[in-house]
């Protein structure tokens, strides 16, 4: 099952196409006929719950050329989750999101009796947590809220963090988040799912770095600009983007391309260079994230020249995907 973001001449459509699992032969649409969400991009469902939940990016035709401010203000970018019937494969409620400006990535947590989960808002930079209201409707509030940067030398006064990738620990304990433009990752402690309790951060790049063309002028948490990310000799454009958790949640591994229109505008080091994979150590017991020094997947060494990594994914089932029935 594949989510899609438009129709065939770009516009949005937020439906759901349906491959044969071992020849991927398409055999058609999930959603009804005529039942596609009006924009789409990432989905997870809760069997027993019979509940699957949508996000939104924007039409094809808003987002494949890059980011134009304009496009926001007129409306054009996702700030809904759709709440479908998973038996009915139909749209049964729409939650509008306050401060959730491009809802991304979505996950419910991995306890299949669990009904409630988190979404990732990208250009208002928060987490969102929705749930299962007794009456059987569903309800989200803002959990997580990283505050902008007033800077100078960037496309607009004010830089949002970006929030790219989300994912949840197996043991559904920590919240990992990408924020891809300020350049930091982080983790959270969800032992209580409404009031998330921050846990580790690390800088892996970012557009704020000391020496770089954007100067900071305001700062709600920051007291300087981070120090450029150099592993192995090398110095990482880009800012940690996909992530994905091993299944000891132990080892988190980030890439750092998000879109190649996106990465041209606001990182075009990563289209002459490449983008990397690297590794961060996780302490599972107090909380804490710790980079791999000795890690290092150079994406702009390819036999074709410099490729542009982006999803990663485990063999098998991973943080990201594993749905228990």
């Amino acid at each position: 099952m594949i989510s899609s973001l438009g129709d065939v001449k770009g516009n949005g459509k937020g439906g759901f196409v349906l491959l044969d699992g071992e020849t991927f032969e398409v055999k058609g649409t999930w959603e009804r006929p005529g039942g596609a969400a009006p924009l789409g991009y990432d989905f997870w469902y809760q069997p027993r719950h019979n509940v699957m939940i949508s996000t939104e990016w924007a039409a094809p035709n808003v987002l494949r050329d890059g980011f134009n401010p304009a496009d926001v203000e007129a409306g054009l970018y996702g700030s809904r989750l759709y709440v479908w019937d998973w038996q009915r494969h139909e749209i049964v409620q729409t939650l509008s999101l306050k401060d959730g400006l491009i809802p991304l990535e979505i996950r419910f947590l991995h306890n299949p009796d669990a009904a409630q989960g988190f979404v990732g808002c990208a250009l208002s930079s928060t987490i969102q947590r929705f749930y299962k209201n007794e009456g059987g409707t569903w309800s989200v509030e803002k959990v997580i809220q990283v505050p902008p940067k007033k800077v100078k030398g960037w496309l607009l006064p004010e830089m949002p963090g970006l929030i790219t990738d989300i994912l949840l620990s197996l043991d559904d304990r920590f919240l990992y988040f990408s924020n891809w433009l300020h350049g930091d990752l982080r983790q959270y402690d969800i032992s209580d799912p409404q009031r998330p309790r921050l846990t580790g951060q690390l800088f892996l790049g970012g557009s704020i770095v000391k020496g770089g063309p954007v100067q900071v002028l305001e700062d709600e948490e920051l007291k300087s600009q981070p120090e450029p990310l150099v592993v192995k000799g090398k110095r990482v454009a880009g800012g940690p983007q996909m992530i994905q958790l091993s299944l000891d949640g132990k080892r988190l591994y980030i890439t750092t391309s998000l879109y190649s229109a996106w990465d041209k505008q606001f990182y075009p080091d990563l289209i002459r260079e490449g983008s990397v994979m690297l590794q961060v150590d996780v302490d599972t017991v107090k909380g804490g994230l710790k980079l791999n020094p000795n890690f290092l997947v150079d994406f702009g060494k390819e036999p074709l020249g410099p490729a542009l990594a982006h999803e990663l994914r485990y063999p098998g089932g991973d943080c990201s995907s594993d749905i228990w029935i």
